[in-house]
């Protein structure tokens, strides 16, 4: 095999997850030629990762340098490199609102803060200046609160924002910034599970914001950083009186 085509084949072993690789790899296995409809699955089941430029490519590679070549030795040949590649350790990833980049697989905010408030098991700490149209995301932060998570949600009393938690009342606590506060903004966009994942960045919990805005994120996996994270808004809350019950 010579050309573009190992070189598209290594550079998407190298952007692509593992559980995603072994899906690309599996799928080329099986298909028959680069136009096969089971290639297209492979796009249509993550259209947020930008990785329709890729497969473009390397059906154009495949079809111009190696048409001889069966799906089963492209699916190998990215099995394999997958394989041999040691895997950089990352404790954050870039998370998007609005366009993708066809050349950065990336997620996309909502899915991304629906994972996270996910994987809390014991605390869940919510920021955001505004709150509406999220009705997705408070059901979840109601199946934490039924799994036996403590969720505090820190909003702006100026932009309405405590009314998507309404259904959930008592069972939350929900903060504001104490009237006569030094600070009188609550700006911050955080969701941190317990103290080891943590969503932070440009998007405020609105619908506009988790999808069609242009908005940056990062995810932390860092205990450390996360631990921190959290224990300043408990130090707001707690000890300076920044913070008050809603």
């Amino acid at each position: 095999m010579s050309g573009r085509l190992p070189a598209l084949l290594a550079e998407l072993a190298e952007r692509l997850p593992a559980e995603r690789l072994a899906t690309w790899a599996g799928a080329l296995q099986v298909a028959q030629h680069p136009y096969d409809a089971v290639l297209d699955q492979l796009v249509a089941n993550a259209p947020a990762m930008g990785l329709a430029g890729y497969l473009t490519r390397i059906r154009q590679a495949w079809r111009e340098e190696a048409p001889e070549l069966p799906g089963t030795a492209l699916g190998l040949a990215l099995e394999t490199v997958g394989r041999t590649q040691t895997p950089e350790p990352s404790s954050a990833d870039l998370v998007v609102s609005g366009p993708t980049s066809p050349a950065i697989p990336v997620r996309l905010t909502r899915g991304m803060a629906i994972d996270v408030i996910r994987s809390a098991r014991y605390t869940l700490l919510i920021a955001s200046f505004a709150a509406y149209g999220i009705a997705d995301l408070v059901a979840e932060i109601g199946d934490a609160v039924e799994r036996g998570v403590r969720v505090d949600v820190l909003v702006d009393r100026s932009t309405a924002a405590t009314r998507p938690f309404i259904p959930l009342r008592d069972r939350i606590r929900v903060w504001h910034p104490a009237t006569g506060s030094a600070v009188t903004r609550m700006h911050a966009k955080v969701i941190a599970a317990d103290r080891h994942t943590a969503l932070l960045g440009s998007a405020n919990l609105t619908d506009r914001a988790l999808d069609a805005n242009v908005e940056v994120s990062l995810v932390l996996r860092d205990p450390r950083i996360v631990g921190r994270l959290v224990d300043h808004f408990r130090w707001l809350s707690d000890s300076t009186g920044f913070l008050g019950p809603g």
